[in-house]
């Protein structure tokens, strides 16, 4: 009969084993991953950074969810290298290719004195609430966290600000900020979806951090009740890490523009008419932006907002919450954003049309020039203002 140590040995003599110096170097390749195999208990009193937590106990169950490329290259560890051998074992079993087991474990990674860290925790209500997102690979733990750590500053909150913040604080996005001078009339709820027949007359600010802070408490909802202008538009956009903008004016999307671009902050536009919308990214240090896109504003007669030309209820909770999925996107690294492409829905034909956003050569106003850049009202002159010159 073979004892516990017998079995160890047969187990570490059919895997590959490398020292945490090794182990060091080969998770730091291109998508490699970390796999900590330990309780949770331990691997909330510290891990490597950017590790992925799977308990041993659950490996067999979660593994091809959480990695479902077999040829993933893994660097399994637990606190001593016992646990992370039999872990190696099996993810071979089950057809990975690239496993190795970490000799030592934490406790050695730790006393060598290697890069570690506590790791934010969420709470057993975070994880039942989040626990879609915790059974994402591309999000779980780590991106949830991450969610949570960032901060969305959105202008407007009407017809495209209601569904983009709602998804956004039902995501766990920890800050959002909103900005809106406005007061809650009842013409807006045939479309303005943070707010209610009780709300009419209150400021949409106060309105919508009811509606937020009710739906998720996790949410940090500040609120400027201001209009926005060059006096405070570089204050107000500073620290945030994307901007998504419901605005319905052309002055204000240049001013945004021209502060996102001096700020290096990527910001999620939509746009709605009748039965039409666009979405798009303009993210000033990845690719092209609004000046790109729109050099000049149109004559005032070729372009009626929404309380002139009137807009289907329903069609900017189809473009908001597109511009809200952009926005975690963004913020999660996922996927292919809308950076040069503009995504154009008819909600009559029900289709989406993608046109290519190209930078204009001729447009200064870039993140390359952010230092010269001069932040400035421009109602009714819209054209870029003159850059400051270079220093010397």
């Amino acid at each position: 009969m073979s004892t516990f140590r017998d079995l160890l040995n047969a187990t570490k003599a059919s895997i590959r084993e490398v020292t945490t110096a090794e182990a060091d170097e080969l998770r730091q390749a291109d998508g490699a991953i970390t796999l900590d195999v330990r309780e949770p208990d331990e691997y909330e009193q510290g891990a490597i950074p950017e590790s992925m937590h799977i308990p041993r106990g659950t490996l067999e169950t979660n593994i091809e969810m959480r990695v479902p490329n077999h040829d993933t290259p893994l660097v399994v560890i637990c606190a001593g290298g016992t646990r992370s051998a039999f872990a190696a074992q099996t993810l071979e079993q089950l057809g990975y290719s690239d496993v190795v087991s970490v000799i030592g474990g934490f406790n050695q990674w730790k006393d060598e004195g290697r890069d570690w860290k506590v790791p934010a925790a969420l709470s057993a209500d975070q994880r039942n609430r989040y626990k879609r997102h915790l059974l994402l690979p591309e999000v779980g733990e780590t991106g949830q966290q991450k969610l949570l750590d960032s901060k969305v500053l959105l202008l407007g909150a009407g017809g495209l600000g209601s569904p983009a913040a709602l998804y956004l604080a039902a995501a766990g996005v920890g800050t959002l900020g909103i900005i809106d001078m406005d007061v809650v009339d009842e013409s807006n709820l045939q479309r303005q979806i943070l707010h209610n027949m009780d709300r009419i007359g209150d400021r949409k600010v106060d309105s919508a951090k009811k509606t937020l802070t009710a739906l998720n408490p996790d949410v940090n909802v500040v609120t400027y009740d201001v209009r926005l202008d060059a006096s405070n538009v570089m204050d107000i956009l500073a620290g945030y890490d994307v901007v998504v903008d419901g605005t319905d004016n052309f002055p204000t999307r240049f001013l945004v523009n021209d502060a996102s671009v001096k700020l290096g902050i990527p910001v999620v536009h939509g746009s709605i008419f009748r039965f039409e919308g666009m979405v798009t990214v303009f993210d000033p240090q990845n690719g092209p932006t609004y000046r790109d896109m729109v050099p000049e504003p149109p004559p005032a007669d070729m372009a009626p907002s929404c309380a002139e030309a009137g807009v289907l209820g329903v069609l900017p909770g189809i473009v908001g919450s597109i511009q809200a999925i952009e926005t975690i996107k963004l913020l999660l690294d996922l996927g292919e954003p809308l950076r040069g492409r503009l995504l154009a829905y008819d909600s009559l034909e029900q289709s989406f049309r993608e046109y290519k956003v190209q930078v204009d050569p001729t447009n200064e106003v870039t993140y390359a020039n952010r230092d010269r850049i001069t932040v400035a009202d421009l109602e009714g002159a819209c054209a870029p203002l003159p850059l400051q010159p270079p220093p010397g």
